[in-house]
């Protein structure tokens, strides 16, 4: 597990930005289950995550249309949550970092950690504001 004096910087990221922080098992299935749109980032402590990822989501809420929700995950850190929202990636591998999309419980969008590295926050961005325009 990450030391916590590592991790709260990264997690401020999102959660300075309105991004409800999900440390329990619990918060993840009530929050996926919210109904509307929920952006789920699955956070990690790597460069991918830093260079794009964290950047990228929070770049992406900048157009008209954005989730009704914004939630987040650490992994490494809050074990027991990042299990609970990898079950609602299925069939996907775990990856992190990773940022998914549900409507209404259901996953109808998701960038890998492959789709992440390699690709400038700009891109990630442009993804995931393609698929807020279509289910958002």
């Amino acid at each position: 597990m990450y030391p916590e004096e590592l991790v709260m910087p990264m997690k401020a990221e999102l959660t300075d930005k309105g991004f409800k922080d999900l440390t329990t098992p619990e918060q993840v299935v009530e929050a996926i289950n919210e109904p509307g749109t929920t952006l789920l980032m699955i956070n990690s402590v790597c460069g991918c995550a830093a260079g794009a990822a964290r950047p990228g989501a929070v770049f992406s809420l900048t157009g008209d249309k954005k989730p009704d929700h914004l939630t987040t995950v650490f992994a490494g850190f809050d074990s027991d949550a990042v299990s609970e929202a990898r079950k609602f990636l299925a069939p996907f591998p775990p990856s992190s970092p990773c940022i998914a999309l549900f409507k209404d419980g259901e996953l109808v969008h998701v960038l890998e950690r492959h789709h992440i590295e390699g690709n400038p926050a700009g891109a990630i961005a442009a993804n995931l504001q393609a698929a807020y325009d279509e289910y958002c």
